[in-house]
This record gives structure tokens, C-alpha cells and sequence, in this order.
């Protein structure tokens, strides 16, 4: 499989292929420079795993543990901890790179590695119970699933907690995992707020019933909980954003861990998809460059197959440009300790879930322009297309409802989505 079959700048002067270049911004500093030509270096491999790890419903473990070698779970974990501690468009430079070999890899590794960010806003006990007393266990992986399903019933110390969730991808890769509940709000007023509770392994089972359409490799299996003891201090309010929400900010007082989690959450299950449209791009120039049909058609010469793939690459490009200018947004509120407008956190909300929808329709005209011949499953073009559109089904992807959301605000109406 052709990784990456053309050479352009993007808005960072970075090439097409996400290896770094001199022009590119102050946030591109010299150990993210580093880590991302670590990670070229794994994306073919990746692409020569992807058909057999799907096969497996598996990222092999192998691969997981080149990725911890080359230190792509650290992007987002506090340097006090042994994490790089980068910008967060470094994090997503990184999954749209892994995408390009094998997108359900890129999926695991954008809802795992942002654990390593929302870990820090626990309790310090919380921190030092996943990673050691002295960051022993730095390269600890969690997973998660954050649907509030959880029942939590309050206990000296803490809670005793049971529940069934869905969708908890890789989560055969890792040690401990982050799970929704609901529990009283904590200023007093009525009603509940979304809270994650952080369980060990030897709390919770994994149910192995991941068959699905795409991103099959994921492993995103269902997990059960049966009356499990969670100490306070493992529990984090997830949309209360002040500091008294995120105890952890007491040490880890970075302007990176002051980022709303919606923010970086939405975008840790849609930016896969860019990266993924990326390899289909480079997969079909390759193919359409060199294929003549069986009627001695060349592929190349079909206008239909040159306009595929050219409206694939402009979509690719902006769907870049929108995600590094709405991050430097993101990321001077951050700095500046300040929160953004309603209108522009539901507009970025609207238009992060709708990369997947964007991509799926042009990775959709690449196959078609592949022909018959395409087709078959030996075509990886068939199983990206397969991934994007699972990638939709996720709830943050959902397209239409962010962006009546945010029309809703634009047109006089109250912000009805919780979680901006």
C-alpha cells in the first residue's frame, strides 16, 4: 500500500505526509518534530497489519507496544508524570498519521491517549494509583466509555458502582478504564451531572461482542461492572471545568490541562477519519495511476477518477485547516484563562462531528472510481470505507444534531446540549 503519493504544503508548511518541515509553527517544537518522524516510520507498518488485525478484531499487541516505544501515549500526559505535555494539534497530527496505515489503530489511540489528559484532572491519589508512587507506571494505558449508565450508590469513602457500557475500543490493550455515571450536583442544585469513576481491571469484566460493519479492529467491546468499590478521589465531575471540578490543576497547572474536555474528546473520535481519507487518497493515485481496465481503459484518463480524487484532497485540506485554526482558538483561551463563546463552541462542535461525514463521502468516490476491479477486499480502499462509516455512528459524529444545536443559538434559542 502506498503511504503517501504526492508532496504539498499544508497551512503549517508541513508536506502532505505529516513529515515535518522547517516552517512549521512554535508549537511544532523539537520533541514533537521527533515523535511524528517516529511515527512515519510506523505507518506502513500499520498498513501491512491492517487486513490481519481487523481479521483478529485486534490492534495486534505488537503494535501497541511500538506505539509506547515511540511515546505516542505521552503527547497529552503531564511532564511531572513522564508525558511530553504538547499541544493538543501535536496529538492530532499524530492519529491522522496512524490513520493513513491502519484507521482503527488511529481510533484506539485517540480515545486511549486522551486519557493520559483527562487522568491529571483527578485527584493527585488517582493520578498516583494508575501510574505509581514515582511514575513507575507511566506507560499505563486506559480505556474508557463514557456512556452515564453507571448506577452509583454513595458508600463511606466513595461509591459502590455497577453498570453495563458499550463501545470501550482497546480495551484489551489496557490496565484500567474511565466510565460514566450520574451523580447529584455537587453546588446543590437539582439534578445530576455526567461523572467519570475510574476502576482498575480487576473491577470490571470485558463482554467480547465487537462484530460490526468497520473499525473492527478496535475491540470495542461492552464492559460490566458488578457492585465494584470506587474510592472518592477516583471520581471526576466531567463537565465542570472550574477548579474546584479538576483538583488535579493543583500540580498540574499547565494551561493544557485548563481546556474544557469536550474540546479535546470530540476530536480525539473524529480526526481519524481525515487521516484514514489520506490513505485512501494515496492508495487510489497509486492504483488509478497504473490501472487499465479490462475494455483497455486507463483509469487515469477517467474524468470521473480525476475529479474523485482531486475534491478529496481539497476536502482533506480544509477539513485540516479548520481543525489547526479552530485549535488555536482552543488554545489561546487556554493560555489567556478565559472560555469561549457559546456560539463558537457549538460551531467547533458542529464541525468536528461533521469530519466524518465530509470524509465518508469522498472516500465513497474513490471506491466508486476504482470500478469493479475495486471492489474486492484485497483493496484497502473497501475497508477505510467501512471504517468512516462506523466512525459516523458514534454519538459525538452525529452530525445533524450538533449543527442544529448551534442554529438553534444562532437563531435566539437556548443552548440545549450539556456537555458545551
Amino acid at each position: 500500500m502506498l503511504i503517501a503519493s504526492h508532496e504539498r504544503r499544508d497551512e503549517m508548511g508541513v508536506i502532505f505526509d505529516g513529515v515535518p518541515t522547517a516552517g512549521s509553527d512554535a508549537w511544532m517544537i523539537p520533541d514533537a518534530v521527533a515523535l511524528l518522524e517516529r511515527v512515519e516510520a510506523l505507518v506502513p507498518v500499520l498498513a501491512e497489519r491492517a487486513a490481519d488485525a481487523e481479521r483478529a478484531g485486534k490492534v495486534p499487541v505488537e503494535t501497541v507496544r511500538e506505539m509506547q516505544e515511540a511515546g505516542v501515549f505521552r503527547v497529552l500526559q503531564p511532564r511531572r508524570w513522564g508525558g511530553y505535555e504538547l499541544d493538543p494539534r501535536v496529538f492530532y497530527r499524530v492519529q491522522m498519521a496512524l490513520a493513513r496505515g491502519c484507521m482503527s489503530t488511529a481510533w484506539i489511540y485517540g480515545v486511549i491517549g486522551v486519557h493520559n489528559w483527562q487522568l491529571p484532572l483527578f485527584p493527585e491519589q488517582a493520578q498516583r494509583d494508575v501510574w505509581g508512587e514515582e511514575g513507575e507506571r507511566s506507560d499505563t494505558l486506559i480505556a474508557s466509555t463514557y456512556m452515564p449508565v453507571g448506577k452509583a450508590d454513595p458508600v463511606e469513602g466513595g461509591y459502590r458502582f455497577s453498570g453495563r457500557w458499550g463501545f470501550s475500543s482497546g480495551v484489551e490493550h489496557c490496565q484500567w478504564i474511565l466510565l460514566g455515571g450520574l451523580l447529584p450536583r455537587e453546588d446543590g442544585d437539582e439534578g445530576l451531572e455526567h461523572t467519570t469513576f475510574l476502576l482498575p481491571r480487576e473491577d470490571f469484566e470485558i463482554v467480547e461482542n465487537w462484530d460490526v460493519h468497520g473499525l473492527r479492529a478496535t475491540g470495542s467491546h461492552d464492559i460490566v461492572v458488578k457492585d465494584a468499590f470506587v474510592p472518592a478521589h477516583r471520581t471526576q465531575r466531567t463537565n465542570n471545568h472550574s477548579d474546584s471540578g479538576c483538583p488535579g490543576r493543583a500540580l498540574n497547572d499547565g494551561w493544557l490541562y485548563r481546556i474544557p474536555f469536550t474540546q479535546v474528546f470530540q476530536r480525539a473520535v473524529s480526526t481519524a477519519c481525515i487521516g484514514a481519507l489520506d490513505g485512501a487518497i494515496a492508495e487510489f493515485s497509486q492504483r488509478a495511476a497504473a490501472h487499465v481496465g479490462k475494455h483497455g481503459a486507463k483509469t487515469a484518463e477517467d474524468p470521473n477518477a480525476q475529479m474523485a480524487v482531486a475534491q478529496a484532497i481539497l476536502r482533506s485540506d480544509e477539513l485540516k485547516l479548520v481543525l489547526m485554526r479552530n485549535f488555536q482558538e482552543v488554545v489561546d483561551h487556554a493560555h489567556q484563562g478565559t472560555q469561549m463563546e457559546v456560539e463558537d463552541r457549538l460551531l467547533q462542535r458542529a464541525q468536528s462531528a461533521l469530519v466524518a461525514k465530509t470524509c465518508a463521502a469522498h472516500v465513497d468516490e474513490l471506491l466508486r472510481a476504482c470500478a469493479a476491479s475495486g471492489l474486492y477486499r484485497s483493496n484497502p480502499i473497501e475497508r477505510i470505507v467501512r471504517d468512516i462509516h462506523q466512525a459516523r455512528g458514534h454519538i459525538a459524529n452525529n452530525t445533524d444534531a450538533y449543527a442544529r444545536s448551534f442554529g438553534a443559538v444562532m437563531l435566539g434559542l437556548p443552548n440545549a446540549d450539556p456537555y458545551i
